[in-house]
């Protein structure tokens, strides 16, 4: 959620429009997020504040 300056609720809406990547479960109990596909979401995400209007 601080990475990406976002809340938890609005992650998981985002997941569930597939406009975010989805955790990978890694116990019953806890998810973790690919570094990789967070930096390459943060990426597409900066995109559109440089003379376009945010799209998240």
């Amino acid at each position: 959620m601080r990475r990406v300056g976002l809340g938890k609720s609005m992650i998981y809406r985002l997941i569930s429009e597939r406009r975010f990547p989805p955790p990978y479960k890694i116990s019953p109990f806890a998810s973790r997020w690919s570094e990789r596909e967070i930096v390459g979401w943060i990426a597409d995400v900066k995109d559109g504040f440089e003379g376009k209007k945010r799209s998240i």
